[in-house]
């Protein structure tokens, strides 16, 4: 039991979710654990949120839509994911022709051949460069010249395809909705080449797991990374052999108590769940369809699921059942955090307010 308490600290720790370890900015929080889910945009937020120090919705969007430092896409397993800037290319580089070649018999299953699938491409990229950033909805209008039903999912995978080939990205958000630009025009390509390529790049993808995630095995790496086992059991013995540091743990006084949103990293990130989440209750956490519920951590471990009303109002803490009673600087600690997450809500309110959002 000790042993895994332990092991539950560091991989909390490393996520800048225990130990006192609170990061900065999105920057930093981004720099720390690499990818941060963003399937849900305000889940993301709220995931940058808890591993920083009085982050505001506001600071999320400057990060994404004006100084360009973040920037989401689908990364990781194929899915959305907030990620830095800078890794951007190498990510894209190294994951896109994976999640392509995974993706064929779906794009089979539709009726979108090779050839609807490069004019599709091209009707994206010339419509964005001729008129800005368009939102999905307006995308699949222009897809419907090519004969795309703008009902079905052809449209969106036509999108996501052009992005996993490194030619759109998310952009900034446009009256709470997000758009697509350019990717060559948001993130201008650095002069030279990618810093990491092929087996490089897997290993440097290893590392920085390594770094945010550990104590792993490569089975949670592949899990995490949605790489075959094969290719992530290679650059996880390269990664391995590197020596680099995991994260440095920071103490903290009393139990540190976080309250982390639906889909996070933390949650997803491992292919088990038994250093995180008590396996009486994963349901909670887990009940099916799709879903993973917020969640309520002391350094580092599940004690409940939380939820707040889309329209505003108080945090309620659902303690798992017949749990033991949780202390007073627990109890304390759930409620710094649910006035923090009252706060970066009422941030994400103004957050976009203006004329170009």
């Amino acid at each position: 039991m000790e042993e895994q308490q332990s092991d539950t600290l560091r991989r909390a720790r490393a996520q800048a979710l225990a130990g006192g370890v609170r990061e900065k900015s999105v920057s930093q929080v981004l720099g720390r654990v690499l990818a941060v889910q963003a399937q849900d945009l305000a889940a993301a937020g709220l995931g940058l949120r808890v591993r920083a120090r009085d982050l505001t919705a506001a600071d999320v969007a400057r990060a994404t839509d004006t100084d360009r430092t973040a920037v989401r896409g689908w990364f990781l397993r194929g899915t959305l994911q907030l990620v830095p800037a800078a890794d951007a290319r190498w990510l894209l580089a190294l994951l896109g022709p994976a999640f392509l070649a995974l993706s064929a018999r779906r794009y089979r299953e539709l009726g979108l051949d090779e050839a609807l699938c490069e004019r599709a491409e091209r009707l994206i990229v010339t419509a964005i460069d001729g008129e800005g950033p368009l939102t999905r909805s307006e995308l699949t209008e222009r897809l419907t010249a090519l004969g795309v039903d703008p009902q079905g999912q052809s449209a969106f995978h036509l999108i996501r395809r052009a992005a996993l080939a490194g030619r759109i990205c998310h952009g900034p958000q446009r009256a709470g909705e997000a758009t697509f630009v350019l990717l060559d025009d948001w993130i201008p390509a650095a002069p030279g080449p990618l810093p990491w390529e092929g087996e490089t790049a897997e290993i440097e993808l290893a590392c920085r797991y390594l770094a945010a995630h550990a104590p792993a095995t490569v089975q949670d790496f592949a899990h995490w990374s949605g790489l075959k086992l094969t290719v992530c059991k290679r650059a996880w013995g390269a990664a391995a052999e590197s020596g680099r540091p995991e994260q440095a743990p920071v103490s903290a006084e009393g139990p540190d108590v976080r309250l982390i949103p639906a889909y996070d990293n933390y949650l997803v990130g491992y292919r088990s769940r038994e250093l995180s989440v008590p396996a009486d209750h994963e349901r909670r956490v887990w009940p099916g369809g799709g879903q993973i519920r917020p969640t309520v951590l002391v350094d580092g471990w599940a004690i409940g699921t939380w939820s707040r009303p889309a329209r505003g109002g108080d945090v309620r803490f659902e303690p798992f059942p017949a749990s033991a009673p949780v202390s007073r600087a627990v109890s304390e600690g759930i409620a710094a955090e649910a006035a923090d997450v009252a706060r970066f809500c009422i941030s994400a309110t103004t957050a976009h307010d203006g004329p170009d959002s």
